[in-house]
């Protein structure tokens, strides 16, 4: 593959999703903050667990600019416990109607990879999204969000550019069959890649991404291809990461998926700024 040059700016692809009859505009990027209703989530920033710290952190995401309240009650990070669907559940009975009662009027994302946990989570909780970390390997995902009709996040496990794309087309279609109509791509950086150069490689390339015409939602925050290459921990990883938000933004990102809700929103309203003055 040719190198594609780095410094040039890649708008996002202009996209709507329908999330409860409401349509909402992609082609502005959105700040999709994380909530972690779990003990265990490698970031402990994002951890909340008692009703108190769970209605703090949801006006907290919200008041920093974030459109996307992304709830997750069974950590994916290397090496966490995968716990019961019935804990990751009752983790999310408990969490959902207070974030919803504190935050009415936020767009509720769920990660998690169960198609059980997707439809309760929408039916009996009014659930928005569903964010599946796992690229639909529980085989009864895909039928299950194409009949709910909710937005779908698809995350690629695949270590190269060329392989994710092969992978997406060949899911998407599979979607697209069952009747699925938002799809929003995830290209699971600290997933599958390795722990820094594939990562790094597939940012180079990651506008080539825009040849599937779906918008694309990155989630870096902290992580390791962050803190491992500069020698420092999570927790010291927030100019890595608006460093790394900013330059997917320029390569196209519609969604940036946080811990640290108030930088990526900065982050958005400079490369936008940007963005309009260049067309004057």
């Amino acid at each position: 593959m040719e190198n594609m040059n780095l410094g040039a700016d890649v708008k996002p692809t202009n996209y709507t999703i329908n999330v409860r009859g409401q349509l909402i505009d992609l082609s502005h990027p959105l700040v999709m903050g994380i909530m972690n209703v779990t003990p265990d989530s490698f970031f402990a920033g994002s951890r909340v667990q008692t009703e108190e710290a769970i209605r703090q952190r949801a006006h907290q995401i919200m008041a920093e600019g974030a459109k996307i309240i992304d709830v997750g009650a069974c950590s994916t990070r290397p090496g966490g416990e995968v716990v019961s669907a019935d804990e990751e559940m009752r983790r999310l009975a408990f969490a959902l109607p207070i974030i919803r009662d504190a935050e009415p009027d936020a767009i509720l994302s769920i990660d998690t990879f169960r198609a059980s946990i997707a439809k309760r989570t929408i039916e009996e909780f009014g659930a928005d999204i569903i964010n599946d970390v796992e690229e639909g390997k529980d085989p009864n995902m895909f039928p299950s969000v194409a009949e709910l009709g909710a937005p779908y996040i698809l995350m690629s496990t695949a270590a190269n550019l060329h392989d994710m794309l092969i992978d997406f087309s060949r899911e998407v279609q599979e979607l697209r069959a069952l009747g699925q109509k938002d799809i929003i791509l995830d290209p699971g950086f600290g997933f599958g890649k390795g722990a820094v150069d594939g990562n790094y490689t597939l940012l180079s390339v990651m506008e080539r991404l825009q040849v599937m015409e779906l918008p694309i939602l990155v989630g870096i925050s902290r992580k390791r291809m962050i803190h491992q290459l500069l020698g420092i921990t999570a927790a010291e990883s927030l100019n890595g990461t608006t460093v790394l938000n900013t330059i997917s933004l320029m390569k196209g990102a519609n969604i940036l998926r946080v811990h640290d809700v108030r930088p990526a929103v900065e982050a958005v309203r400079i490369v936008e700024a940007m963005r309009q003055n260049a067309e004057q």
